[in-house]
């Protein structure tokens, strides 16, 4: 495999708009999920590339091994991605996303790479808060009976089961290690109704830059409403990045 097959295994959409392409979007979906889970792309104009992570284990990678640490996540990505900071970049992470957003920029801090332009954190309580309520140990009915299974499909579920324990273990086993704050800007994200997550707990990310920071909730959405609100989030991001002169 070349060096380009490989970065376009772990980062779906490289290069799809180019020559337009004069920013670059690294999407990060939430547990459970793959790169086609958000359709932000769409709603996005041309000039922004959208790269959406694909972790092993689901859509494309489905043969794959799920990974079930955070810190050999990052070690996997952080080098890809810094071969690909040629243009001014933002990152977007979702739930365990955000987490593994939040992490590689810190690795990319060490690399001496380009850091993000800004990082939108979205639907997860800051690095160092403690889990509410770990699920990754729970046995196979007790899981399934989560909210994370609402609505989906029986056979479906007996496929996402050992993908949805791997992302629980990889997010609730991760130890955050104290560092200094980053210097990008944070714009932390949630719907007003999640109830994984508290306002209180958003507002911690606060300590996490020396930046700018802002907090926004969507009203009256759930905590997976960046499904079906592509638009609005996209609408979101492009208030703030790309940075206007």
């Amino acid at each position: 495999m070349t060096a380009a097959d490989h970065a376009a295994t772990w980062l779906r959409g490289l290069g799809s708009r180019e020559p337009t392409a004069q920013h670059r979007l690294f999407v990060f979906p939430h547990a459970g999920a793959g790169a086609s889970a958000y359709q932000l792309a769409a709603h996005l104009p041309d000039t922004l590339e959208v790269c959406t992570v694909q972790l092993p284990g689901r859509e494309t990678r489905l043969a794959e091994p799920a990974l079930t640490s955070l810190d050999k996540a990052v070690a996997a990505l952080a080098p890809l991605i810094a071969n690909h900071t040629d243009l001014p970049y933002a990152f977007f992470g979702h739930s365990m996303g955000s987490l593994i957003a939040f992490e590689t920029t810190r690795r990319l801090r060490a690399l001496g790479t380009r850091l993000p332009e800004r990082l939108f954190l979205s639907g997860m309580r800051a690095p160092g808060l403690p889990d509410r309520d770990p699920r990754h140990t729970l046995p196979d009915d007790k899981l399934l009976a989560t909210a994370a299974f609402d609505g989906v499909d029986p056979e479906l579920q007996e496929l996402l089961l050992p993908l949805l324990r791997a992302d629980l273990t990889l997010c609730e086993t991760y130890t955050h290690r104290a560092e200094a704050p980053l210097p990008c800007p944070l714009t932390v994200l949630a719907g007003s109704d999640d109830d994984s997550v508290d306002e209180a707990e958003l507002a911690d990310w606060r300590k996490h830059t020396s930046a700018d920071f802002a907090l926004h909730l969507f009203p009256g959405a759930p905590h997976l409403y960046v499904r079906g609100s592509e638009r609005q989030l996209a609408e979101t991001i492009t208030r703030t990045f790309p940075a206007r002169s």
